[in-house]
């Protein structure tokens, strides 16, 4: 890909700008630009979409995006040092890419952007999580994305896409696909990245439903969950009794036994357990 756009190999991009990656920032680079393609693709046809990056560090899964068609991509990047080599693709690419440095969380995305957006990135491990439940949780729903195509670590994609009574199922899970349907595309191994981190990576995309799957309040299902997977194995009547003292009348009345445990919970039943706390 480095001969279509006419740019050099992402190596060559990084020694000239001399972007080693900090720890700090949870920076893992991925230069192989045939991966990067990949993930672009993975987000499925870009034609007619804008797209956040958040992360973009050296431009490689940036330039996927663009050379994969995105109609206009604005790559978010914390990292100063990241910047020349940005707005050199931005220069191949004119009025395609706008790049921004600061905290994607502080950007007001529809000022840059016009729907339909899909939001594809390469997270820093040290924030993944956490900008996943932010974009999860907007005021409005539905939010302003049509899909999140996310790298994280293996795990914590296997958290998101888990189902009942699973090693990885908890609180991600449900208030994920609450909201999405998500599935896991790609897998990476440790290799593919500079420098190596000391574990696989995975590929997960998230769709935006109309609504969600079940009515309830998001923050009520937030704490119900917070509670009930604070201490797995954990019968729920004791794992829940912050909630208040009528919460085994409440299990039962939604048809959870109050010695059933969070992990054997299904996501039916958490939002109907947080309808009835509400109206408690």
């Amino acid at each position: 890909m480095g001969t279509i756009d006419g740019l050099p190999p992402l190596r060559e991009v990084i020694r000239t700008h001399d972007l080693v990656a900090k720890r700090q920032l949870g920076q893992n680079f991925l230069l192989d630009l045939n991966l990067t393609a990949k993930i672009a693709r993975s987000a499925g046809d870009l034609s007619g979409c804008d797209v956040l990056e958040v992360g973009p560090g050296p431009g490689g899964l940036t330039r996927g995006l663009l050379a994969e068609g995105a109609r206009r991509v604005l790559a978010v990047e914390k990292d100063a040092r990241c910047m020349p080599a940005l707005q050199e693709i931005a220069s191949a690419y004119p009025g395609r890419l706008e790049v921004v440095l600061g905290d994607a969380l502080e950007v007001d995305v529809l000022a840059h952007l016009t729907p339909p957006i899909k939001v594809v990135a390469n997270l820093p491990y040290n924030v993944g999580t956490e900008l996943l439940i932010r974009w999860l949780s907007p005021p409005v729903w539905p939010p302003y994305w049509s899909s999140l195509t996310l790298m994280f670590q293996k795990e914590v994609a296997e958290r998101i896409v888990a189902k009942p009574k699973g090693d990885h199922y908890g609180r991600l899970a449900l208030l994920a696909q609450w909201r999405c349907n998500a599935a896991i595309v790609m897998t990476l191994p440790p290799e593919a990245f500079t420098p190596a981190p000391k574990v696989h990576s995975a590929v997960v995309h998230l769709t935006a439903l109309p609504e969600p799957r079940f009515p309830c309040d998001f923050s009520v299902l937030q704490r119900i969950t917070a509670m009930a997977f604070n201490q797995r194995r954990k019968m729920l009547r004791s794992s829940l009794k912050g909630m208040g003292p009528g919460i085994e009348t409440m299990l039962e009345s939604v048809g959870i036994p109050p010695t059933a445990r969070a992990e054997e919970i299904g996501l039916e039943q958490f939002c109907a357990l947080a309808r009835a706390v509400q109206a408690a």
